[in-house]
């Protein structure tokens, strides 16, 4: 994936902290996304367009409204990202599988119960996406677009 760019909409300061809202075409920040080749974690978003987001500035960037500016994550908050969008899923499906075959319901009763766990996966991974403190996680870091 490329480094996703925002435009930056507003900059804010409070006591020493600057905050800046940035609008990001949700289509575009990743190529493969807006080719329908994606990797199938907007599945878990709201739908495409702009997206606004809130993020922390460091003072001495030297930001103005209207600059455009690259996003990037901390590898670790992608790898965290990555466990609720891919491996809630797949949770949700073993264990469902898992369980079928544990109460002999046979291959297609596995098969329905893995689809069955891979759903509520994905809606616990959704849920968990929208709650504030997991959000909270995955603000991304602001730098200047090259």
């Amino acid at each position: 994936m490329d480094i996703p760019r925002g435009t930056v909409v507003s900059l804010v300061s409070r006591s020493g902290d600057m905050q800046a809202t940035i609008d990001v075409d949700v289509s575009t920040a990743c190529p493969r996304c807006a080719s329908g080749k994606g990797c199938g974690a907007g599945i878990l978003a709201a739908g495409s367009g702009t997206r606004r987001i809130q993020v922390h500035v460091d003072p001495g960037l030297g930001l103005a409204e209207g600059d455009v500016v690259d996003l990037t994550l901390a590898p670790r908050n992608i790898l965290r990202a990555a466990i609720i969008v891919y491996g809630l899923p797949m949770l949700g499906a073993v264990v469902g599988a898992a369980t079928a075959y544990a109460l002999s319901l046979g291959d297609t009763g596995a098969a329905v119960a893995a689809l069955v766990g891979l759903a509520c996966g994905l809606l616990f991974g959704r849920w968990r996406l929208r709650q504030t403190n997991c959000l909270q996680q995955f603000v991304p870091t602001v730098g200047q677009s090259h």
